[in-house]
């Protein structure tokens, strides 16, 4: 998709229809890769979410009435439609983030899948039976829905994001209200787009774009919203969690990670550089689960770095399909991450590799970092215990297992880590202790699936898990029902 392709303004979607904000008001959506304006977004404000939340309302009881089979063969019609409409949304998001489309692509597939898995719950939308100790009394547990589900999601894969929070919060028999990305306006509202030509009825989902400030706020603190679902940052995660605490709203929160990924003395050295490289710098780094803290034994630290400075000046930075990594998000996001750099440098640390701006021809307009390694940074440093979001990565020097593990787990956050190891024994040893939602051996720090939760300890959220079949319990309720029996009457 051309800059062209994209409407020159992007609206909400209420009620199914697109509408302007309220007040009239727009921002400007630049592309990372370009620094040039894409669209004009309506920037929405209490009265917009107002408005969305007060349609969603109006629908959720119809849409909860149905089935959930029914409910499920209508998110299949929209995974469907978004099949037909797969390049589309992957240039879409290609555009909006400066990914490569082959890597958007691959996002779209990943958000399609997960449609096709929540909507498969509308058949497994389980309860249980269970005995009672009473005598003539049976008893079931079954699932009900919320009401309005407030989703709040972030840029970083945005057709992914959208997908993980809405197909859950609908087969639940919620009706929802999405504030998009500020970053990724038009993926939120193609996705909206494919919704209404698969027939979902107007109302069930909602989409409000502007500032978190604006256009979350309103939407977290409004009594009508039922339960919220946010993914971002852990100080947002915590003003989210204050707020609707106030009114004992339902949570879930998805925040951020620093995580380790441990090379041990057997590793494959090899496979380890690999794997550093991707869990470091794939999509810039714009990874809750990105492998921020390398922990490498002291008998291969001085190899294994080596080898991993050379790798990281062989990555292509850019927004093609050659590329290995594209731009940051906004340029915001750049400057505070070059800060965090040269603070770390005033400490003691010492940039092995990256650490500026790219500001050659191909790179000057955008919002580039060259792909970064640190070294020397004390593991209790603001840098080592903050989540950057970008395409930067420190080394540790460990002298041996208990040392790597001790680390690893020495951090305000626990969403996940890895180990690379030919020891059965280090390799669970290391999975059952390391304090983390998702532990992985000799791969990446990332890998979710759709049928599998996702979710971290500490700062990293407040222990719910999305998605997965863990997904229903965020956004349903239990309901005991219990039938007495009068046997005199049988």
């Amino acid at each position: 998709m051309n800059q062209h392709s994209l409407p020159a303004a992007i609206p909400n979607w209420i009620n199914g229809e697109e509408c302007a904000a309220i007040s009239g008001k727009t921002f400007d959506k630049l592309s990372p890769d370009t620094g040039r304006k894409l669209c004009d977004v309506a920037r929405s404000g209490s009265q917009d979410i107002q408005n969305a939340i007060l349609t969603a309302r109006r629908a959720q009881a119809a849409w909860a009435d149905l089935t959930p089979v029914q409910r499920g063969d209508q998110l299949y019609e929209i995974v469907r439609i978004m099949r037909t409409y797969q390049k589309e949304i992957a240039a879409t998001v290609a555009l909006e983030t400066g990914m490569s489309y082959s890597a958007a692509l691959g996002e779209t597939g990943g958000a399609i899948a997960q449609g096709e898995f929540a909507a498969g719950e509308g058949r497994r939308f389980y309860g249980r039976t269970s005995t009672s100790a009473v005598p003539n009394k049976y008893a079931m547990t079954v699932r009900q829905p919320l009401g309005v589900a407030g989703l709040i999601i972030a840029a970083n894969t945005p057709i992914a994001n959208v997908a993980w929070k809405v197909f859950p919060a609908l087969i639940c028999g919620n009706s929802t209200v999405l504030k998009a990305a500020e970053d990724t306006p038009a993926t939120a509202w193609l996705f909206g787009k494919i919704a209404q030509e698969a027939g979902l009825a107007p109302g069930v989902l909602n989409i409000v774009q502007g500032y978190g400030q604006e256009a979350g706020a309103p939407l977290v603190a409004h009594q009508n919203v039922d339960v919220i679902s946010f993914t971002g940052s852990a100080a947002v995660g915590r003003q989210i969690a204050s707020i609707a605490g106030q009114r004992l709203a339902k949570v879930s929160l998805e925040l951020g990670g620093k995580n380790p990924l441990v090379v041990c003395d057997d590793a494959d050295l090899e496979p380890a550089v690999k794997w550093v490289l991707l869990s470091a710098f794939s999509n810039a780094g714009q990874r809750c689960a990105s492998g921020s803290r390398i922990i490498i034994f002291d008998a291969v630290y001085d190899q294994f770095r080596a080898m991993l400075i050379e790798g990281t000046r062989k990555l292509r930075v850019g927004p093609g399909d050659g590329d290995d990594f594209g731009p940051v998000i906004n340029e915001k996001q750049l400057n505070n991450m070059l800060a965090a750099i040269q603070a770390a440098q005033q400490k003691g640390a010492v940039v092995l590799t990256g650490g500026c701006r790219l500001t050659d021809d191909a790179h000057a307009k955008g919002f580039y970092l060259a792909p970064t390694i640190i070294e020397n940074a004390a593991p209790d440093d603001e840098f080592s215990t903050s989540e950057l979001f970008g395409p930067i990565t420190s080394l540790y020097r460990v002298k041996d297992f208990a040392e790597a593990l001790k680390l690893s787990n020495d951090s305000p956050y626990g969403l996940t880590a890895c180990i690379h190891t030919r020891s059965i024994h280090r390799a669970t040893e290391y999975t059952r202790k390391v304090q983390a939602g998702v532990a992985v051996v000799n791969a990446g720090t990332f890998g979710s699936e759709p049928h599998m939760p996702f979710g971290g300890l500490k700062q990293s959220g407040n222990g719910s898990r999305e998605p997965g079949t863990e997904a229903l319990d965020v956004y349903s309720d239990l309901k005991n029902i219990l039938f007495n029996i009068d046997p005199d009457k049988l």
